[in-house]
């Protein structure tokens, strides 16, 4: 008799082969240190969601470096996505901002908690002994907001596609990380504070090291990647003396920033912040008891954004990119990127035409506005004014500080460098925002279904494709690796090769070079995002 299900799987009144995924518990479980963690099938991937790697960090544990999770006995469910930091938006950029729609940054799943350390592990096979190269996300938002349990950072489609595992990670942001209290006078425990949020990013690595094996990961093949703040991110660790061995390949996508915070400038967002809480140091365990909400609306309130790992402490001694003289990982793999027009995202003037271009420009630069605009038109004839715009702006905020962070490893000596430039445009919204930052994420994880690479288009879903086995092959073998025909080469300060995503994928030396030239002339400094 044909029954639905037969009907479905192409066969009638016959045994049904079934593929060796078939085989696995819908709801497999997997030991970790601390205890039992049970996930979820989705064809032939594994997901486990919500697995923590820490304690909570509210109450005592507030501004206190990561503690493990308390082991637990029987089945811990991981079927879903669970905690992420508490975090205040922007005020200038909420649903209604078409670029944050774009990014579907308001579709994160999951609730604001301080028992917010927790991962989520995308797995092609479980204790099989597979060794699979392991991928770990850092998301973006700065330092100050964001979540792993965003759409585009979902890993099965990355993990069927590489045969890799797939780890994305929550920590700590914002003054619940980064608030540096070791300059006031309060006690030593403190100490850490300003940068606990990145102490948060070593133990989820930590655990990895002592867990992936039996998700089928090989804890000696971790590739870390962040874009934007996740960038910055990965900066850090390959900063951090205690991250040393943790991860053996990284990749740092539109990350563009060169310093971190200093002991001055974050003791004086802490003063602000105490201030407006009503508090002193002499009492700092009080901001200890207070709810978190109330943080969250001192930092909206002081319209406070600009969080970052505090320099020059224990855990981190010093910036990445901020000396000739070698630094902790510097024998680690390292692939740099940069989007077109990455500035796109912080303008809406899109009815910007050519004469008011050319005002902007002499706002910032009025002896050379009419030779950037040439410059910028002779390679880009029929770009908008809005996209030429942002060209200039990524130039100066993401492109420029990139290759200054490359040049740097590079005559560091050690590993090599790959470098890439997305010049695609998403076509969602009748593509005004061009290559815009953050399009290359759902390409990286091969999420080829997101709108802002095309929602599933031939092209995007080609471009998504030839990225994401790029990435995998680095997470594999230390080098990425494109279709047959284009060989993607290290970056060298003389031989600038840089894979470009375009339409026709291509390796080019020195794209845009004549772009660089300019803006790395002496009289010429850059100037605010926005």
């Amino acid at each position: 008799m044909l029954t639905r299900r037969s009907i479905l799987l192409g066969v009638a009144g016959a045994a049904i082969a079934q593929p060796l995924w078939a085989a696995q518990p819908i709801l497999p479980v997997v030991e970790t240190r601390f205890g039992k963690v049970m996930g979820v099938m989705d064809g032939p991937i594994a997901q486990f969601r919500g697995v923590p790697y820490g304690a909570s960090t509210g109450g005592v544990n507030r501004f206190m470096p990561p503690r493990k999770p308390q082991p637990w006995s029987g089945v811990r469910e991981c079927l879903g996505f669970t905690t992420f930091c508490p975090q205040a938006g922007l005020r200038e950029m909420d649903f209604r901002s078409e670029y944050f729609q774009l990014i579907a940054w308001d579709q994160s799943a999951g609730v604001m908690s301080e028992d917010c350390l927790n991962l989520n592990v995308w797995t092609p096979g479980l204790r099989d002994g597979g060794a699979r190269p392991v991928i770990v996300s850092f998301h973006g938002g700065n330092f100050d907001r964001g979540t792993a349990n965003a759409p585009s950072y979902d890993g099965k489609n990355l993990a069927l596609l590489g045969d890799v595992v797939v780890v994305t990670v929550n920590h700590r942001l914002a003054s619940l990380g980064y608030l540096h209290l070791a300059d006031l006078d309060v006690p030593e425990e403190f100490a850490s504070a300003g940068v606990v949020g990145a102490m948060d990013m070593v133990a989820a690595l930590t655990w990895v090291r002592d867990n992936i094996r039996e998700f089928g990961g090989d804890p000696n093949r971790v590739t870390i990647i962040g874009q934007s703040g996740g960038g910055a991110k990965v900066a850090t660790l390959l900063a951090m003396p205690a991250a040393r061995g943790l991860f053996h390949r990284a990749i740092i996508q539109s990350g563009g920033r060169l310093r971190l915070a200093s002991r001055e400038a974050a003791t004086a967002n802490t003063e602000k912040l105490l201030s407006t809480l009503g508090l002193r140091s002499s009492n700092i365990r009080a901001l200890q008891r207070l709810p978190w909400q109330r943080l969250i609306e001192a930092q909206w309130q002081l319209e406070m954004t600009d969080f970052a790992p505090v320099v020059g402490v224990e855990a981190l001694p010093r910036h990445y990119f901020d000396s000739e003289h070698p630094a902790p990982n510097d024998d680690v793999p390292l692939i740099m990127a940069s989007t077109l027009e990455d500035a796109a995202m912080f303008s809406t003037n899109f009815d910007l035409d050519e004469a008011g271009l050319l005002k902007v420009i002499e706002t910032r630069y009025p002896d050379e506005a009419r030779e950037i605009l040439a410059l910028y038109r002779a390679h880009d004839s029929r770009k908008t004014p809005f996209l030429i715009q942002a060209q200039m702006l990524s130039d100066l905020n993401y492109r420029k500080p990139m290759l200054t962070q490359a040049e740097l490893r590079v005559r560091r000596g050690g590993a090599p460098v790959y470098s890439y430039l997305w010049r695609w445009p998403s076509p969602a919204y009748d593509g005004k925002f061009g290559a815009v930052h953050f399009v290359d994420v759902p390409a990286t994880f091969n999420n080829a279904r997101d709108a802002i690479v095309g929602g599933g288009s031939s092209t995007g879903g080609r471009l998504c494709h030839q990225l994401a086995s790029a990435c995998v092959e680095f997470a594999r073998m230390g080098r990425p690796q494109l279709p047959s025909g284009h060989e993607w080469l290290p970056f060298e300060a003389t031989k600038r090769k840089v894979a470009v995503f375009d339409e026709q994928l291509a390796v080019e030396d020195d794209p845009r070079g004549e772009i660089r030239r300019f803006w790395e002339r002496p009289s010429l400094t850059g100037h605010s995002r926005r």
